[in-house]
């Protein structure tokens, strides 16, 4: 792993490969970390989606990074001029750039999902454990002190033992995504569940805290190629019963959702994006706020791992973890909701 950076040493130098909107939404903050990072390069292909990542240095009077559009020769020409990338790319793209990133030297940030299956899932860890470098995925739960500090409220015993966890999302994904790749199966992997619904996927199994064994699930693809409704049950291996919903048919620009952890002792209430943390305790009227830090958002948390001040919270055996859970996903939706054993 990459040694701990020092107060005094100079930013990371890094590059973005890919500059569409998900991109630009981390940049927004990104620029904001002036003092620990410098966007030295990016890889975009598309003019356009350069043109608009460098209108966000614009407005921040700052000068914008080289587009090398190109990864390979990106990688040939300026490695030594980077630390890391952080990879925000069309899904079916994300194991071969990792890979090659990592093989060149680099810790990498990697977009959500980490990538289409659970074989690319086991052979992204073959690689990063030969090259010894970081990768960290991106997902916005995992790297939240919101879901970290739930996770430590959970696994303490402080509320007792989990029962239930019932999560759901929902977006008006279906006509934001129609005519993009987000809805070429080939290219996606997945619909609504496999998109944002993966961050409930992974959300959900961190608070859990153990593996699921079972689920049976159904799909509504709603007469698109890919996935827009979803429900699933599961049975963890204490026992412990889930349930997720996903909804990606609602009116534009909706988006929401919630998590709630029912146990022995209270319940717990958050996000799939950690966007809060409610806990609720016998005698309590009602969930209450749990103060958490603030976070300027998954690079942030990723130079943190880097600099080895926080355990990596997101590794790709979290990636592997969700793949299973998706694969088990798909094969009994195949099956009409048929019980499979996941992995």
């Amino acid at each position: 792993m990459t040694s701990a950076q020092q107060p005094d040493t100079k930013p990371v130098q890094m590059a973005f490969v890919g500059t569409g909107g998900m991109a630009r939404n981390h940049l927004r903050r990104i620029v904001q970390q002036q003092d620990t990072t410098n966007v030295a390069f990016v890889c975009e292909p598309s003019p356009n989606a350069y043109e608009a990542f460098c209108e966000i240095f614009d407005e921040a009077g700052l000068t914008p990074p080289t587009n090398v559009p190109d990864l390979a020769e990106l990688l040939d020409k300026h490695i030594d001029e980077l630390d890391a990338v952080f990879i925000i790319t069309p899904h079916v793209l994300h194991f071969s750039q990792a890979k090659a990133c990592l093989e060149a030297g680099l810790d990498v940030l990697l977009e959500k999902p980490m990538v289409m299956n659970a074989q690319e899932a086991r052979e992204l860890i073959a690689v990063r454990d030969r090259t010894g470098k970081l990768l960290v995925v991106s997902f916005n739960g995992s790297l939240s002190p919101q879901i970290r500090t739930a996770e430590r409220i959970l696994r303490s015993g402080e509320l007792g033992t989990i029962l239930n966890i019932h999560a759901v999302a929902y977006q008006g994904w279906k006509a934001g995504t129609t005519g993009l790749w987000r809805q070429v199966p080939e290219i996606a992997g997945g619909g609504f569940l496999f998109d944002t619904g993966a961050h409930m996927l992974n959300t959900v199994a961190d608070l859990a805290g153990e593996d699921f064994v079972e689920v049976a699930a159904w799909l509504d693809n709603r007469g698109a190629a890919v996935d827009i409704l979803g429900a699933a049950i599961g049975r963890l291996a204490s026992g412990a019963l889930v349930t997720l919903s996903g909804c990606g048919e609602l009116p534009p620009k909706m988006i929401g959702s919630d998590v709630s952890v029912f146990c022995t002792g209270g319940l717990l209430q958050t996000g799939i994006w950690g966007e809060k943390l409610l806990m609720q305790k016998p005698g309590d009227a009602m969930p209450e706020p749990v103060e958490v830090p603030a976070s300027l958002g998954q690079w942030q948390q990723f130079l943190a791992v880097r600099a080895g001040e926080i355990p990596n919270p997101c590794p790709p055996e979290v990636g592997l973890r969700m793949a299973k859970l998706w694969d088990a996903i798909q094969a009994s939706a195949r099956q009409n909701g048929q019980v499979v054993k996941v992995g």
